[in-house]
């Protein structure tokens, strides 16, 4: 029998899975959607996704201590940001290379104590994730990530926006653009911490990252381009749920593609706009 319009639309919520699947992706897209705006001012692509790795040995201590899984990961993720932060301060060193060596560093450190026979038994759960496994506990950290994250980007919006876009006259001003940036890499550290319940750490930069490369530059403020952000990352969220529950598909792959679709359709109307740009004319 067909299935109408109106069916395709309900049946996703009328599963209680899918239905915290759904609500997931909108929690996370509210926060992540917005502050995908700063990782890509700030140049943040590459730390946001070595930092869903440096996860891993605060998550690994927090078991053995028997501490909740994703008070160990924030803790582990935290530290990991202050250390990319610092490291990434001294210019012979390079914020890429502080980057990779601090990462690194965790991985290697939370592989070494994964091997231990207490070792997390949803440890691969946090790595590769899945939106439909995510629990009750795991929408609660995702709405507590709305209200503490939202504030928080709130009360920076102004040093974050200074900095950022001029940054000499930031320093001038008072602000440290090094207290910054340490201060956005917490908040962005929280924000993996809790994507990582539902998307896990290989897939986790999408929802970071693609929602700022679908706005480009149309939004013609930061606000108005972190509300475009929030707006796109909930929506490809939604798409990418719907997708997997009529198709079939991983749901954390198809939330990651439809971010990834929604990214790449920005760039061709940014490049088709570009060349629809009269050029310099003659005297």
């Amino acid at each position: 029998m067909p299935v109408g319009p109106i069916e395709l639309l309900i049946d996703p919520w009328s599963s209680g899975i899918d239905r915290r699947a759904l609500l997931e992706v909108l929690l996370l897209g509210c926060v992540c959607g917005p502050l995908s705006f700063w990782v890509k001012s700030y140049r943040l692509a590459y730390p946001s996704e070595s930092l869903a790795h440096g996860l891993l040995p605060g998550l690994v201590l927090g078991a053995l201590a028997g501490a909740p899984l994703l008070l160990g990961a924030g803790a582990g993720v935290a530290v990991a940001a202050v250390a990319v932060a610092l490291a990434g301060r001294d210019e012979r060193i390079g914020s890429d290379t502080a980057t990779a060596v601090v990462v690194s560093g965790a991985f290697g450190l939370g592989v070494l104590l994964a091997l231990r026979p207490e070792a997390p038994t949803r440890l691969q759960e946090l790595l590769f994730g899945d939106p439909l496994g995510v629990t009750d506990t795991d929408l609660a950290a995702a709405g507590g990530l709305v209200l503490v994250g939202g504030a928080a980007l709130l009360l920076l919006h102004r040093p974050l926006v200074a900095v950022a876009f001029d940054r000499a006259s930031a320093g001038a001003a008072g602000l440290a653009p090094g207290k910054v940036r340490v201060a956005l890499l917490l908040v962005l550290a929280a924000a993996v911490a809790v994507a990582v319940q539902g998307l896990g750490s290989l897939l986790v930069l999408a929802v970071l990252a693609a929602p700022a490369a679908a706005v480009g530059d149309r939004a013609s403020t930061p606000g108005r381009a972190m509300a475009a952000g929030a707006a796109v990352a909930a929506g490809a969220g939604v798409v990418g749920i719907y997708s997997s529950f009529h198709l079939g598909g991983a749901a954390g792959a198809s939330v990651a593609l439809a971010l990834c679709a929604a990214a790449a359709v920005g760039g061709l109307r940014d490049g088709v706009r570009r060349r629809g740009r009269p050029g310099p004319t003659a005297a």
